[in-house]
Parts: C-alpha cells; structure tokens; sequence
C-alpha cells in the first residue's frame, strides 16, 4: 500500500498518460501493445488508467517496444512545481547514517521535488558536550529557524546561541556544527542551498 505522498509524486509523471499518448500515436491497441511487451492488456490498462504504478522492469520493456529512454517517464512536465509532504510521510534520520550520537536528527520538507533550488529540513537536536560537536561543511549557505528551546551554533572557533524565535542566515562553507542548549527540547526549520 503507497503512501498519499508516494501516490502524489508518482502521479505527477503521468506515466500511464504518457504511455497511453504514445500508444495511440503508434496506433497500437493494448492487446498489440501486450504481445510486444508480453504484458497482459489488463495490467497495461490500469497502468494507463492510472490505477497501478509500473515496476521498473515492465516500464523498461514497454519503453524498448516505443524505442525510448526509461528517463522519457521521468522527465517533468513544464509546470509549477509543487509539492506536499504529509507529517506522517516524512522519515527521520541521524546526522550521519549509523551514529550513535548525533548532533542532530533530521526530516526531509521537500523531497519529492526533484530539481530543487533549496533543501529543507525539520530538525531535532541533541544536548552534547562542546568537545563531541560534530563539525561539517559545504558549499551554499544555511538558514536556521529556532522554533522551540535553544541552539548552540558553532562557526568555526565562534559560538552563538540562537532562542525560540531567532534565526540565522550564514555561509556554510566555514566548518560548523550545532548543539542544544540547555535542558529544553530543541527543534528548528533549517534550509540549505548550494
């Protein structure tokens, strides 16, 4: 069963639109199409129909049979970006994959957009001596939004502690980490571009 945000970003490629559209302009009738990929023309209908999502596989050998890239279904339409991640789709990561002490815990705000001008995130951070401050960088620069306790960021050798409220726009090439400050859970809205 697919999430509503997983059905969402696959109905935004139109993949059965698409395949239906170059269908009918080979002239081909799904039980045609069915012999080529060896696929029944059922499961070619819901996909077209939009009411199953194709695996790679069966996307794969209906692609050899139009003599096109399985990027073609991928490319985005020429519309708006817009995008919606439900609260109870997002997944929660560590800093660093298998870190049993993280800086920080974070979830992705944006990740069905695929060509992103931004990257958001929603982030927890932990309460850790200043001797274990995981320090990182990259290119770009980062926005902080503090919305509950307080955070300790570090730039380089220079320390400032941001409060409920405060925020912060800096350039994240310097190395730079990030801690909670005090005892009171911390969460901010942090956005990087590169």
């Amino acid at each position: 069963m697919l999430s509503d945000t997983i059905r969402d970003g696959l109905e935004n490629y139109r993949i059965g639109e698409r395949i239906r559209a170059m269908r009918l302009e080979k002239k081909l009738g799904l039980v045609e199409l069915g012999q080529h990929t060896g696929l029944s023309p059922a499961l070619l209908s819901k996909i077209e129909r939009g009411k199953m999502f194709p695996t790679l596989p069966t996307l794969l050998r209906i692609a050899m049979v139009f003599s096109v890239e399985l990027d073609t279904f991928f490319t985005p339409d020429e519309t708006p970006v817009a995008a919606v991640v439900r609260r109870s789709d997002r997944q929660r990561f560590p800093q660093l994959p298998n870190q049993d002490q993280a800086n920080f815990h974070f979830e992705s705000l944006d990740y069905p957009v695929t060509k992103r001008a931004m990257s958001s995130y929603f982030a927890e951070f932990t309460q850790i001596s200043a001797n274990k401050l995981k320090m990182h960088q990259h290119p770009g620069v980062e926005f902080i939004y503090v919305m509950t306790g307080a955070l300790s960021l570090k730039i380089e050798d220079r320390d400032t502690v941001l409060r409920a409220g405060d925020s912060m726009y800096f350039d994240s090439s310097p190395s730079h980490g990030y801690r909670r400050y005090g005892r009171t859970k911390c969460t901010a809205i942090v956005v990087v571009t590169s």
